[in-house]
């Protein structure tokens, strides 16, 4: 990691310094502005945030807007625990408490992330993540550890909810315009139409393009650009006081340029051959293409909800269709012809996914007894096509690899929670979920190439074979919760998380591709409290844990093929987590989080090589952030202010943990500045991103037959303004 800039960073902390000196001394006033209290559905069902013996942090639309969060990267940054690094739009790894997906999923077909996401209740296990700017969000959760009770499969390190408001009763219009740097422009319009008493309708429309991050050196074009169309339609309808029908559709389009790889001279095997004429700047790239990325995802969604004398029956059908193909050059020389290295992934994958839950929430015994049962079905269609080319300029060593992958997979499950009230105080919750999955696959793998390549692309011909296995897993959850006074919540859970097996597609010979790897499994135990203190001014939530994985999904990096993903370890993870919010004066609003973070393997050995006791990846030791807010009235206008910086240490892209593959400790600042009119109907607002312009690698891989690592950036600094119109 390389920062730019260090005298803003000093600048900000003698800041913090003596805004927090500032604070400490200052009375409180009694008409200090309390917390806001949060609404959550971490257990399925509407709850205070405060109430819920889960760790869980929650953003609602207001803060999303004024922390400039535009994407779950963003998101990463400010909730403790949580990091996301991504490659591309599609290409998003997430990692919580240290556990996310391997670094192949989305190559293979048959595989499935460790942290999963969730749009208005519906599983979103392929496509990509939504636009958040076309979602009319009322909020954003995100569940740390796992949550295999009642969220199912893949949520074994946590997950990702994404809640919209709902079509309310009264008419309402919001338009937004930005420019940025980089000639970004990004055009949003959300509407709510209430029809009569009965119908409401909200639709929004998200419009976003921005110029390229990089120069690719060889073609003279910018590259990583954005080019987006999404958007959101809902209707609401209530015939009668017991009874609410909710129809969604959501879209996303991209067509854009690609996002090839950053090269890196590795030193170790560096024979001033192939490093040759590579640009040492990070924002340019030598490749011999821009590539592309293209995706189209399209949901559609009924949600049913009758109220009966027993409790809430609930419904959710949907149907999720997602289509992306994407070219990306990783490795090229521009000097030396004869020894030109031209390496290319194109990818190209549709994918339709079919999901119906039922679930009944009922209260009995006096409200004493809180439960839930139900029954979840899922079936996707995967069919994916990956090449690999390996374009030498010397023919007798050039080859590729095409490996076609059909994979059609089903789950079903049954669930149910329940929760007692001992006494007014004490809570004690029980709850399990039985899953039953199958994967039924065809892989193929066709492979041309010359003498000079090692197997797979040195080796003529192919396979095509079919595989099939299923799986079961048995996921129980109890908590026990204590509320001795108001506003003061102590509890400590056990959960069992289950990770879907899968089989390796690319993993280049008929045996490897037909042979499955296991499911992955992990018990959760989590001790925390939930408080708030000084009238309500302030608010602090704790969490202690640790999480013991067995049967590990772990990839691994095959030379000239492909990354493959196996069941290759067992891992300890232990931690503690902290939120704070707190509004010491009208006005004023401080808010944060630290996680510390010890996860290693317990048993991790592949071949000759031991990687017990090394950290897993993604897994920063130390992760804190701190926002201030403060909003002050100017002749009846109002301003408001906020910065957000966060500190993330150290962390390994791979679990070998090699030196170079790593990203070093970085920091991210960035501020925003509102304006709003007297009636509320104009905003406009200064912003800006990576303030200091840090260097931040998303992932890096070593790749010693080339010479070169692989090392993706995240963006550097932007700024721009946004104007917002309501009524």
């Amino acid at each position: 990691m390389t920062s730019r800039r260090r005298a803003p960073r000093r600048a900000l902390n003698v800041s913090l310094a003596a805004l927090a000196a500032a604070t400490a001394g200052a009375a409180w006033a009694q008409d200090a502005t309390q917390v806001d209290e949060i609404v959550v559905t971490a257990q399925r069902v509407q709850e205070n945030l405060q109430s819920v013996p889960v760790a869980v942090t929650a953003f609602g639309a207001e803060r999303l807007k004024e922390g400039n969060v535009e994407s779950v990267l963003d998101l990463a940054q400010r909730t403790p625990g949580f990091t996301a690094t991504a490659v591309d739009p599609i290409q998003t790894n997430f990692a919580i408490r240290g556990i996310g997906s391997a670094q192949g999923i989305s190559q293979n077909a048959g595989g499935d992330p460790s942290v999963v996401v969730f749009v208005d209740g519906v599983y979103a296990g392929r496509g990509g993540t939504p636009d958040i700017d076309a979602l009319n969000l009322e909020r954003i959760e995100v569940l740390r550890g796992p949550q295999g009770t009642l969220f199912g499969k893949n949520a074994v390190g946590g997950l990702v909810q994404f809640v919209s408001k709902k079509p309310g009763d009264e008419n309402s219009l919001q338009l937004e315009a930005t420019y940025g740097n980089y000639d970004r422009i990004a055009l949003r319009a959300l509407a709510n139409w209430a029809v009569n008493d009965t119908v409401a309708i909200s639709a929004g429309l998200s419009r976003k393009v921005r110029d390229g991050y990089e120069l690719n050196v060889t073609t003279g074009n910018r590259v990583n650009n954005e080019d987006l169309w999404a958007g959101q339609v809902q209707l609401r309808a209530k015939p009668s006081d017991t009874l609410e029908v909710l129809l969604g559709f959501d879209f996303t389009h991209q067509d854009q340029k690609g996002n090839p790889r950053h090269n890196i001279c590795n030193p170790a095997f560096n024979n001033g051959v192939h490093c040759a004429g590579i640009d040492p700047d990070p924002r340019r790239v030598n490749a011999y293409t821009d590539g592309y990325l293209k995706r189209d995802l399209f949901t559609y969604r009924a949600e049913v909800n009758w109220d009966t004398s027993l409790g809430t029956l609930t419904s959710l059908t949907a149907l999720r269709q997602s289509e992306f193909a994407n070219k990306t050059p990783f490795f090229s020389n521009p000097v030396n012809p004869p020894n030109q290295i031209e390496s290319t992934e194109i990818g190209q994958e549709e994918n339709l996914q079919f999901s119906q839950e039922l679930r009944f929430a009922f209260n009995a015994f006096d409200d004493r007894l809180k439960g839930q049962v139900g029954a979840y079905y899922l079936r996707e269609d995967n069919d994916r096509v990956q090449d690999l080319i390996q374009d030498f300029a010397t023919p007798a060593i050039q080859g590729s690899a095409r490996y076609p992958q059909k994979v059609q997979a089903t789950s079903f499950a049954l669930f149910g929670q329940f929760g007692y009230a001992v006494t007014d105080e004490l809570t004690v919750t029980a709850g399990a979920r039985m899953t039953w999955e199958e994967k039924d696959g065809r892989f193929a793998g066709f492979k041309t190439g010359g003498p000079g390549l090692p197997p797979p692309l040195g080796t003529l011909g192919g396979y095509d074979v079919r595989a099939s296995e299923s799986w079961e897993a048995f996921t129980p959850r109890v908590a026990v919760d204590w509320q001795p006074r108001e506003n003061l919540l102590l509890y400590a859970s056990a959960t069992r998380g289950y990770k879907s097996g899968g089989f390796q597609g690319l993993s280049g010979t008929a045996k490897g591709a037909a042979t499955p790897y296991d499911p992955e499994f992990a018990w959760g135990y989590e001790a925390g409290a939930k408080t708030q203190w000084l009238d309500n001014r302030l608010r602090l939530n704790l969490s202690v844990f640790q999480t013991d994985y067995e049967d590990l999904q772990i990839s691994t990096l095959v030379p000239l093929c492909c990354v493959v993903v196996s069941n290759a370890a067992t891992a300890r993870i232990r931690g503690a987590e902290l939120e704070f919010l707190v509004k010491p004066f009208a006005g004023l609003q401080i808010d944060g989080s630290y996680a510390y973070l010890d996860a290693k393997f317990t048993d991790y050995v592949v071949g000759t090589t031991n990687n017990t006791g090394h950290v897993l990846p993604r897994s920063p030791k130390d992760k804190y952030n701190v926002g201030i807010q403060y909003t002050v009235p100017v002749q009846d206008w109002s301003v408001r202010a906020r910065v957000d910086y966060s500190h993330q240490a150290k962390s390994y892209f791979d679990a070998s943990n090699i030196v170079n593959q790593t990203q070093d400790a970085f920091q991210n600042l960035d501020a925003r500045l509102g304006v709003t009119s007297p009636d509320g109907t104009w905003e406009l607002a200064l912003w800006g991103k990576n303030l200091t312009d840090e260097l931040v690698r998303t992932y890096a891989t070593n790749y010693p037959l080339y010479q070169q690592l692989l090392a993706p950036y995240a963006p550097p600094r932007t700024f721009g303004v946004t104007l917002i119109y309501k009524r």
